[in-house]
This record gives C-alpha cells, structure tokens and sequence, in this order.
C-alpha cells in the first residue's frame, strides 16, 4: 500500500490534473462574481448580436430562394405541357400567375436586403435567382421565339412602394432609415453571372421541348431550336475559360444539349423519309423518356 501511494504521488500526470482542477475551480469563482461587465464584454456582445442578426438573415435569404427555385421549376414543368396542347393561351397565363407569385418572393429578398451589401448574401439567394431566368426566358422564347435580355429581366424586378405595406421583420436600429427609404421603390438586379448561368440551364429545357415536340408530330420546331441554341453556344464561346469558373462549367452540358437537338435534327432530315410520322414520333417520345432519367426527372 506504502508503494501504491508513492507511486501515486510520483505521478507527474495527477499532479498536473489536480493543479488544472484547481485553477478551473478558481475561474468559476471568478466568473460567479457579480461585477459590472467591462468595457471589452460589452464590445463583444455587440459583436454577438450584430453575427446572430446575420446569421439570421442569412438562412431567411436561404429559405426564400428555396422558395423562389420550387415555383421556378413548377413553372418550367407546365410550360413544357404547350408543346401537347393545341391552346396554348391558358398555360401561358397560368405560367404568368406563377412566375408574378415568384416576383413577389423576390421583392421580399429585397426588402431584407433594405441597408445591406447585397454581395454579402449574394451566394444565399443566387440559385433561386438563375432558376427564376430560365423559367422567365423560357416563357420568353415561347412567346417571342428569342432571347430576353438582362436589362429587361431587371426592369421586372423593381417594385414600386406601396403605403399601407410594412415590413414585419425590419430592425429597430433601422427605422429611422426606413422612413427615409419608404419613399423609394424597391428593386433586386440579377447580375451578369446569374444571367448567364440561367440560360445556360435554359438550354437544357430547350433541348427537352425539342423531343417533345417531334414526339408530338412538330417537325420544324427542333431546326428552330437548333439554330437559337448554336447562337447561344457561339456567345458562350468567346467567354470561354476567361469567364468565371461556374460558367465554363456550363459550357459542357450546354455541348451536349446542342448535341442532342442536333442529332434530332439530323434524323429528321436523313432518315425522316424512311420512318412514317407516327414511328417516328414513338422514337423521339422513347428518347425523351431517357433524356428524362439521365437527368433526374420523373
């Protein structure tokens, strides 16, 4: 027993975990006491309030551009439904009640963007962004058969005030600043990168309206199609690897969409006169089927 408590007390590792202990205990007791808060503390809780707010903001912006791409794609989806239906009308006005609820998402963005550095939150809200230019574009193409512009995408985006409207989660600290910005419209700028990376998604829906529409016995659509797309891939050309890395990431899967609508065209043209219509019209709805799995759509 002698031995076993003066090995025990040789211990250089106990020694060192009773004197931690020990000066644990005294923090606490330190801790415990109740001084005013220095000058240094109050700095920091500052600094604590300020990163919670933040935060906070942050994952609204999060939820809202969540929000904003669920309506985008529902919209996509029943536009897609006109290359089936001989009336087109009724979609088409569908399709502008959703994207207007869509717009109404994004002037809430704006208003928690009123007094803040948009790039700041610019990476929780720009999916929701690029998913709202290709359900808009492709309404456009539709309607127009060409491209809409940056500048007339963002004039959509500037909502004018409305008096009787508050905003429910505006800080204390800024309402002195909201007085003097009540007066002004509200607004949210797609930049050039959004832009682009939402047409280049766009191309996907234009080379899935493609089959679709052979499917459905509409063979002039898809050289239409195809010339609109080689148009864009030569803009995307000249940007290259000089753009920013998202959008040379895009320039493959916009390839291999020109290279599907394409090799429909080609079959059109060569083999169109060896294939009845209504064969030929099952070969494209087959294709569309597997268009549709590769890339995650039921």
């Amino acid at each position: 027993m002698e031995r076993m408590n003066k090995k025990e007390g040789s211990n250089p590792y106990r020694k060192r975990k009773y004197e931690n202990f020990q000066s644990q205990q005294k923090r606490e007791e330190r801790c415990d006491d109740n001084s005013p808060p220095s000058a240094m503390k109050k700095l920091f809780f500052c600094f604590q309030r300020e990163l919670d707010q933040r935060h906070d903001k942050y994952e609204r912006l999060v939820k809202l551009s969540r929000d904003i791409t669920i309506e985008s794609k529902r919209t996509i989806f029943l536009l897609h439904r006109i290359s089936s239906t001989p009336d087109t009308s009724d979609i088409l006005a569908e399709s502008v009640t959703k994207l207007d609820t869509v717009r109404h998402k994004i002037k809430m963005i704006a208003q928690e963007l009123v007094g803040e550095d948009m790039h700041q939150y610019h990476r929780a809200f720009s999916p929701g962004l690029q998913e709202y230019v290709e359900a808009v574009t492709f309404q456009y193409y539709i309607q127009t058969r060409s491209l809409m512009r940056l500048d007339e995408i963002n004039k959509q985006l500037v909502f004018p005030h409305e008096e009787n409207e508050k905003f429910e989660e505006a800080s204390d600290d800024n309402e002195e600043k909201g007085k003097e910005e009540e007066q002004q419209s509200l607004s949210l700028q797609v930049t050039p990168i959004d832009y682009l990376l939402g047409i280049a998604d766009l191309t996907g829906e234009l080379m899935r309206m493609c089959i679709n529409s052979v499917g459905n016995g509409d063979i002039s659509t898809p050289f239409e199609l195809s010339q609109f797309l080689q148009q864009i891939y030569d803009g995307f050309s000249y940007i290259g690897n000089t753009g920013p890395y998202e959008v040379s990431k895009k320039l493959y899967t916009l390839k291999q969409s020109l290279g599907k609508v394409e090799g429909a065209c080609y079959t059109l043209k060569v083999r169109g006169s060896e294939i009845p219509k209504h064969m030929l019209a099952d070969v494209f709805s087959s294709k569309a089927i597997i268009i549709d799995q590769d890339e995650g759509i039921s």
